[in-house]
Order: structure tokens, then sequence, then C-alpha cells
């Protein structure tokens, strides 16, 4: 029987989810917004993360020391990418498919030739587990803030101005004497890198790591970006701080995981989640259309 009791009590869970999902969205932000690149890399960097976390974990490593290593891994992940797209000169959608492709066999290889690792939070010392759902909340939201005044400040360096400048206008950034190449290896690299670091959160919340979890992962991140901009500009219909955007990121990601919570509650087939997915990612698209429109 659907009850709103029943929807209530799956909302902290949900919350607890949409920080995580908030800060992979973050990642895919650094990409899709700030250089204005499409990076598919992160259906597989993001359970490269989780992988990498869940065999460290396991192993006997200290799980801040897992979830860095992640961070790391996704950074040269990113790399990869950055280098095949500027080097090699394929397009940057393309680049990151062929990535995301050969992440399957070695985040297989990772796991040790299995689809599916177990991360027992009663046998391994986890950050965040989906049995202490208020501490996860608490864990993810600091994790989020910390995350988000660190991306704040480094955008306002030299470096991180010299990576926004080249998503802006690449031809005038060029005449400015700015690396462009390199600026667009460093922002694959830290955006598949915070990507790696959610799937590594991830991972330890669910109690495993899994193959297949990174898919559909660049779906739900541009349903959050997107989202987040939707509400940035009901709130600040006159613009907002670069922070706010960002902060804005983590919310969408909130609200699509309620979204997808409400959903469910109506009983609608987990099958066609995909579907339901798609759908709010073309109606939040639309609404700034709608609104112009107006």
């Amino acid at each position: 029987m659907i009850t709103l009791g029943n929807l209530i009590s799956r909302i902290p869970g949900g919350v607890a989810q949409g920080l995580i999902w908030g800060i992979m969205a973050l990642g895919i932000y650094i990409t899709f917004r700030v250089l204005k690149e499409s990076d598919l890399t992160v259906d597989g960097s993001f359970a490269t993360g989780g992988a990498t976390a869940v065999m460290l974990i396991t192993g006997g490593v200290s799980p801040f020391i897992a979830v860095l290593v992640a961070f790391l891994i996704g950074v040269v992940v990113g790399i990869t990418t950055g280098l095949i797209h500027t080097k090699l000169k394929i397009p940057a959608i393309l680049s990151g498919i062929l990535v995301q492709f050969g992440l399957y066999s070695i985040n297989l290889h990772i796991m040790g030739m299995v689809a599916n690792v177990s991360c027992n939070p009663t046998k391994n010392k986890v950050l965040l587990s989906m049995r202490n759902i208020p501490m996860a909340i608490a864990i993810g939201a600091v994790i989020a803030i910390a995350l988000i005044s660190a991306l704040y400040w480094y955008f306002g360096t030299e470096q991180g101005s010299a990576i926004r400048a080249c998503g802006n206008n690449e031809h005038m950034a060029l005449a400015q004497g700015i690396n462009v190449d390199n600026m667009k290896i460093i922002g694959f690299a830290l955006g598949n890198g915070l990507v790696a670091f959610a799937g590594s959160l991830m991972a330890q919340y669910q109690g495993f790591s899994d193959i297949n979890m990174g898919r559909g992962a660049i779906v739900i991140g541009l349903a959050a970006i997107i989202i987040g901009e939707v509400l940035s500009e009901v709130f600040f219909p006159k613009g907002c701080s670069f922070y706010l955007r960002l902060v804005f990121v983590i919310i969408g990601g909130i609200v699509y995981y309620l979204i997808m919570i409400v959903v469910l509650w109506l009983k609608v087939d987990s099958n066609d989640l995909k579907l339901a997915t798609a759908i709010i990612v073309m109606l939040a698209l639309a609404i700034p259309n709608f609104r112009k429109g107006k």
C-alpha cells in the first residue's frame, strides 16, 4: 500500500545518496560547463573509484587513504582522456567513449576478475554507510561543502581562471598565451578525479562495488546540473555567484534522487527508471526555454 509515511521514511536515504550524486555532478560540471566539453569517461571512472576503494578497504587500508587513491586514479583516467583528445586530435566525446570502454576491463582486473565485490561495514572501516544514514548525511554534507570551497578557491587562481577562459573562448585564450591543451587535460583530470572520488563514497555507502555501478552516471550528473541550474534561476533570476552555482549542483543531485524516490514510491517498475530519468532531464532542459518564451 502506498502511504505518505512510507515516502517520508525514504527521504533521509535519498538525501544521503543525493549528496554523493551531487559530488559526482561537480566533476561533470567542470568538463560540461567550465570546459564546455562532453566527457563520457565518467560512466567508467565512477566504477573505477568504487572498485579501487573497495579493494583497498577490504585489504586493510584506511578508508581515508582509499578515497584519496581513488581520486588519484580518477585523475590518471582523466589525463588519459585529455591526452587522447588533445594530442591525437580525437573529439572529446569519442575520447571519453574509448576510455570508458577500456575501463570496463581495467575495473574487472582491479576487482580480481569478478563483477561484484562486497565491503561489509561490520568487518571493514568505512567513511559512511547506509546502516547509519544520519551520519552519512553529515559526512556527505561536510565533504560537499569542503569540495565546493576548494573548487571556488581553485577556479579563482591563475590556473583555474585559465581553464575557465578556455571554456569561454578557446581562440581568445590562445591569443592570451594560454596553453589550451594543458588546461583541457587539467580540467579532464580534475573532473574525473571528483567522479572517481564520488564512486568510492558510493561503494562504501551501499556496501559493495559493481562493474556496472557507473552505468548512466553521465545522465544522472547532467540531470543534477540542469535541475540545479533551473533552481538557481528560480531563486536568483538576475544570476548568482560561481560559489552558489556549485552549491546548486549539489542541491540538484539531492532533488534528482528525491524525485527518483517519489517515482519508486508510486510503484513505477524499476526497469522504467532510465526512462523516468530521461524524461526528467528533458523537462529540466525544456523549462528554461519555456520561461524565456513566456
